[in-house]
């Protein structure tokens, strides 16, 4: 039963991802001339990449093989590159980066839900500086959405399919 419940996640959040990419191409362009569209087709982002970094943070930092082994795959369907892979990990792990000032701060605001629940006031306040009302909301509730991804996935023990382990060789997780 356990087996089937995992099946049956695994294609709940298969769905759930093409979903979320066909939203993210329709705010992409309804917003267009206004914002650029990113990688993944969202306009939460005034810049080219903020928005792919929400995702694949969240799977980093709880350290949740199925969800980052999957965002590496997604982002190369995508067009991320190696080089943005490890640009978001030096980010996550706090070297320094040439990350555009707004993708770090997109990346900030994923580790402050991630590990201290809330967005604080000083990053919210840099995030509204580039988005109105809806991309931020869009922003917060996509950050939201991957928090609990990786909480679901973990208890469920939902394992790395054999197909996707070379994305966790080539960009593995850290052991802490």
């Amino acid at each position: 039963m356990f087996r089937t419940l995992r099946r049956t996640i695994r294609i709940c959040l298969s769905v759930r991802s093409i979903c979320s990419v066909r939203w993210h191409i329709a705010l992409a362009r309804r917003a267009a001339g206004a914002r650029s569209a990113t990688t993944f087709g969202t306009a939460a982002s005034s810049t080219r990449g903020s928005a792919k970094w929400r995702s694949f943070r969240s799977g980093y930092l709880a350290r949740a093989a199925y969800e980052w082994s999957h965002h590496v795959k997604i982002g190369h369907d995508f067009g991320v590159s190696d080089d943005d892979i490890r640009a978001i990990i030096a980010e996550t792990e706090g070297h320094a980066t040439t990350l555009d000032p707004f993708d770090k701060t997109v990346l900030k605001a994923a580790r402050e839900m991630a590990s201290e629940l809330a967005i604080t006031d000083a990053t919210f306040a840099a995030l509204q500086e580039k988005l109105d009302t809806e991309l931020l909301t869009d922003l917060v509730l996509t950050i939201a959405f991957y928090c609990a991804v990786v909480r679901v996935l973990a208890t469920m023990q939902i394992d790395v399919e054999d197909d996707y382990l070379p994305y966790l060789k080539q960009f593995p997780l850290p052991k802490d």
